[in-house]
């Protein structure tokens, strides 16, 4: 069983119980001693606690295997969480189903030594149907530049999870030099192209995509959320 440990997610351990071994469930106090003393296959931690606050304990241990779960969705905590290692970042209220696959893809995938790809038998077709039919599901509509920076982001998250902790330094960069344009106007595209699924009012879609009921009109994902969301979705429906 695959044993989980908690800091600073209170009333988190009881629904957790029933399909993982919860080996602590810690503040922000006492985290240190907890990972330092306490085996677990993944840590799952809020950013912003007394003691201790979740930087740092992403910062200092770097071997660790964290899963954010947090209120906060503020595109600079996201990247900040990812660049220091975090696997995963969730945002509150939190959605039990896809909390449990995301600590076991954590946990499996590092046991595996290897990245999630996506499987051969998925063709490009196939995937740009998918993303396609997710956009005008949420209402992104085909003619703005963001369309195809967004699938682009998606397919090359999808491809190689572990370019979303580099938003901007790599995914960016990447989706940029295929369309002869700069990451600053990338950025801004894809920005804009989620402001258009938010300004039709399209929420209760958006929410039952990502399977998470926590947006309304006036919370946007940030970038980094949305294709990070996508992506998962993608390589969950494809056991990638």
């Amino acid at each position: 069983m695959i044993k989980v440990g908690l800091i600073g997610q209170p009333g988190l351990k009881e629904k957790l119980c029933a399909n993982f071994e919860v080996v602590f469930d810690a503040d922000g106090g006492n985290a240190r001693q907890c990972i330092e003393t306490i085996p677990a296959d993944v840590v799952i931690t809020e950013l912003i606690m007394s003691g201790e606050d979740g930087f740092a304990l992403l910062e200092k241990y770097r071997d660790v295997r964290f899963i954010v779960a947090s209120e906060l969705k503020s595109e600079v905590f996201v990247i900040r969480a990812l660049d220091l290692g975090a696997k995963y970042y969730l945002v509150k209220p939190l959605e039990y189903g896809v909390l449990e696959q995301r600590i076991t893809n954590a946990a499996e995938g590092e046991k595996l030594g290897a990245k999630l790809l996506r499987p051969k038998s998925v063709s490009e077709k196939t995937l740009d149907e998918r993303i396609s039919n997710i956009f005008v599901t949420v209402g992104i509509p085909a003619h703005i530049k963001g369309y195809q920076f967004l699938r682009e982001g998606i397919k090359l998250a999808v491809d190689d999870p572990p370019i979303i902790n580099a938003i901007t330094k790599s995914l960016y960069p990447s989706i940029a030099r295929k369309f002869g344009t700069t990451s600053s106007k990338v950025e801004r595209a894809i920005r804009h192209a989620i402001e258009v699924a938010w300004n039709r009012g399209k929420i209760e879609n958006i929410n039952s995509v990502f399977g998470v009921k926590v947006y309304n009109s006036s919370e946007k994902p940030t970038n980094g959320e949305f294709i990070a969301l996508l992506a998962d979705k993608m390589l969950l429906e494809c056991t990638c």
